[in-house]
């Protein structure tokens, strides 16, 4: 459950979000990069692309946004898939955690700040009545 404190800066704290990342070094081989807006008006816009031998295999436009009750949610809208909504359960300054027990994979998404910088992203769950896991090591990239 997410304090008070932690509940009223929810969004600000994810705010080190904002900015463009990526795993791997470029399109020829494997590449997965986001970009994201620094909150305003109660919301971070994002956007993520995985690249594979030169081509997009998957896209997401993404959101982290806040409602007028308070709760904060993820919203991934993926390449041919329907929007999920995660609901935000785990706010510090370096770490969002956000969860849907109700969604297929992932049920939880994780945005951790590295004490390098890096990003450390991971989404988890049960996929198939196991427990899966996929990490997405990140660092800072320059936005283009």
């Amino acid at each position: 459950m997410v304090s008070g404190q932690e509940k009223k800066s929810g969004l600000e704290n994810a705010a080190w979000i904002a900015g463009c990342w990526q795993q791997g070094e470029g399109p020829d081989s494997q590449l997965y990069q986001e970009q994201w807006m620094k909150p305003a008006a109660g919301m971070m816009v994002g956007m993520a692309r995985n690249i594979a031998k030169g081509k997009v295999r998957e896209w997401e436009f993404l959101l982290i946004r806040q409602e007028a009750d308070g709760n904060v949610y993820y919203v991934a809208k993926p390449s041919g898939q329907a929007e999920a909504s995660f609901k935000l359960v785990k706010s510090t300054p370096t770490e969002s955690v956000f969860e849907n027990p109700e969604h297929d994979f992932p049920q939880r998404i994780i945005y951790r700040l590295q004490s390098d910088g890096s990003l450390f992203a991971r989404i988890q769950g049960v996929s198939k009545g196991k427990e899966r896991g996929i990490d997405f090591p990140m660092k800072r990239a320059k936005c283009e």
